[in-house]
């Protein structure tokens, strides 16, 4: 079959890298995003959100999470990082709290969890590295999840160490990050190595042999894929399309 290809698919997608270098194009709607905590106002984009209801679920959770941010829209992440410079200053501020159009949550594909207590810290929530904390991060990338700042690579994200923060980048994307330690920056990188009609990336499991590779844009037009077969795209916020395969 053919899949059509144009510009606006490079801004779209479980793939979008968002940082200080590939800032948003436009702001997601809110009317995208589920609801997981309507008391608090916690919205994220409703494949995640079934996700993240499995990952739990699977780990036995009961009342030991709180769920402390999800999608903000532009002038909520304004707000936050404004107050944080008031509060903190700049240097703590840059180094938790992402610039304007530059942060994850307004994708709706991140979510910031901690440990319920009486005073949860917004900004840094605490999440032990033990426990059914340890077994959530352990098995969030069965899921689609990743820990998005991890130990290590903060030169290449730009920001700090945030156990708490994970970002949804599905499966088996996640899989393949995890396994090869690549954080989001060092993962679309490489995929690029995997380029359309010259060579693809596979992952295989119990029933699929999945298929990824990576389409430089350079103008609207069509690439094949197989026929009745089951795909994802997504654009990585740069210059380009991933396409993921799930061939039985």
């Amino acid at each position: 079959m053919k899949l059509f290809i144009d510009k606006d698919m490079i801004y779209d997608g479980e793939l979008v890298l968002v940082n200080r270098n590939y800032p948003l194009k436009s702001e997601p709607l809110k009317s995208g995003m589920k609801s997981i905590d309507s008391q608090n106002g916690i919205y994220i984009k409703s494949k995640m959100a079934f996700m993240l209801k499995e990952l739990l679920f699977d780990i036995g959770v009961k009342n030991e999470f709180v769920y402390v941010s999800g999608f903000r829209t532009l002038s909520e992440q304004r707000n936050i990082y404004e107050s944080s410079i008031e509060e903190n200053g700049v240097n703590f501020t840059n180094k938790y709290v992402a610039y304007p159009m530059c942060s994850e949550h307004q994708t709706g594909l991140a979510i910031d969890i901690g440990k319920r207590c009486e005073e949860v810290d917004f900004i840094r929530p605490d999440f032990p590295d033990k426990g059914i904390f340890k077994s959530f991060k352990c098995r969030a990338v069965k899921y689609g999840f990743i820990e998005r700042y991890k130990k290590n690579k903060e030169k290449i994200t730009g920001i700090s160490y945030e156990p708490w923060h994970f970002r949804y980048v599905g499966y088996p994307h996640s899989i393949i990050m995890e396994k090869e330690n690549l954080c989001l920056e060092e993962y679309i990188e490489y995929v690029k190595s995997f380029k359309y009609k010259e060579k693809s990336l596979f992952y295989s499991d119990i029933n699929n042999l999945i298929e990824i590779f990576y389409v430089p844009f350079e103008k609207c037009g069509y690439i094949d894929i197989p026929d009745n077969i089951s795909y994802t795209i997504s654009g990585n916020n740069i210059d380009g399309i991933i396409v993921t395969l799930w061939r039985s």
